[in-house]
């Protein structure tokens, strides 16, 4: 699997990330990193939770990530999620949980896709 491979699979925008990023190994330390980053985990624990504020902060963060990546569709169903948590209310909306589940699922697509691209790369050093 080639990266573009793997951007292909996660259906993100390898192009865009390399405008980003001027060479594949740089992309390819930043994909590695975004196994690490917290902010899904945190944001499922936060909604759980019932907290909007930190919630939205999780969400927005992860959008982020997503745009600065190219993981266009995980971005996508954050950004929905990030606008739904956005009003300043007390309580999380009862469509945020709908929308939780279309990032969890796009969030499996882009971490799988990318663990299969870096199984391969280990098994070629």
């Amino acid at each position: 699997m080639t990266m573009e491979e793997c951007y292909q699979a996660l259906d993100g925008n390898y192009a865009e990330a390399s405008t980003r990023f001027p060479n594949s190994r740089l992309i390819e330390k930043f994909i590695g990193k975004f196994l690490e980053d917290p902010s899904f985990e945190t944001l499922c624990a936060q909604m759980k939770a019932g907290n909007r504020p930190e919630a939205f902060r999780c969400a927005h963060t992860l959008k982020g990530v997503c745009a600065n990546l190219g993981f266009s569709r995980l971005l996508k169903s954050a950004g929905q999620l990030t606008d739904e948590l956005r009003a300043e209310t007390e309580t999380i909306p009862d469509t945020a949980f709908s929308l939780l589940e279309d990032v969890r699922h796009d969030y499996q697509i882009t971490v799988d896709a990318i663990c299969r691209y870096l199984d391969m790369v280990k098994q070629e050093v």
